[in-house]
């Protein structure tokens, strides 16, 4: 006890030395003027031309467009679906955090772009580089980037989500065309959707592992185990089964031919 508070004691003298000797170090470089911090001046000027008015407001819009991008890839495109029917995947093989989060956020978010990329590619043909060659006005361009989206988003929404929050979000009076449907109302009617669709997919996707958890619960109950956790030896079983079906490619390739 007493080597061991030698040890820290001398360990918390050294550091503090160390400090000192840094301090001095510093102090020193400072006199000699070698040491130069740089100044930070923040002000605020009014705006003399229209021009810096609206150059300010760009990059208000843009702030805000990057700020809310992350809920945009979620909300609006196919990423919903598959993260939720990665996630049920993992829950039903019992594999705990593995494969890790991160790893099923990636590949969720690849797997977005590469389904979005017809989308992304009408956007950027049809607002994007008419906007960028000012051919188009500010406002013109979010109608168009918005056209493909909304497209996309109407034809993967059930009628019954679509009919509930438009109902809500328009009152007595109903859009008569799948245009005149409001964003605030067919965002929330695309979730609710993919939701739908994802816990479809997952229930399917739980099946086949509940019935083996079920043959080797019965089996060990049988046998007498009952202190023996069914899950430890279900688990090689159900790896083996998803191995054997290749899996992956299953679920991936059923995943994309969804959105088809």
């Amino acid at each position: 006890m007493q080597a061991r508070r030698g040890r820290i004691l001398g360990l918390s003298t050294t550091l503090l030395a160390l400090l000192l000797l840094i301090c001095m170090v510093g102090s020193a470089r400072a006199q000699e003027g070698v040491l130069r911090l740089p100044t930070i001046t923040l002000g605020l000027a009014p705006a003399t031309t229209p021009e810096q008015v609206s150059t300010a407001l760009e990059v208000v819009i843009l702030l805000t467009v990057l700020t809310l991008a992350p809920a945009i890839v979620v909300l609006m495109t196919s990423f919903t679906r598959i993260a939720v029917v990665f996630s049920l995947l993992r829950n039903a093989l019992g594999t705990q955090q593995i494969p890790p989060a991160q790893v099923l956020i990636g590949l969720s978010l690849i797997l977005t772009f590469f389904i979005m990329s017809p989308v992304f590619g009408k956007i950027n043909d049809t607002a994007l580089k008419p906007y960028m060659d000012g051919q188009i006005t500010q406002k013109e361009f979010f109608t168009r980037a918005i056209r493909p989206l909304r497209q996309f988003m109407m034809a993967h929404t059930r009628t019954k989500d679509l009919a509930l929050f438009t109902r809500l979000a328009s009152g007595p009076k109903r859009p008569r065309t799948p245009e005149e449907v409001p964003l605030v109302a067919l965002v929330p009617a695309f979730v609710v959707s993919e939701l739908t669709t994802a816990f479809e997919i997952g229930f399917m996707l739980y099946v086949p592992f509940l019935i083996i958890d079920m043959v080797v619960a019965s089996v060990l109950l049988s046998m007498g185990m009952l202190m023996l956790p069914p899950v430890m030896i279900s688990l090689p079983f159900k790896l083996m089964l998803f191995v054997l079906v290749d899996g992956w490619h299953l679920v991936v390739g059923s995943l994309v031919r969804s959105f088809g």
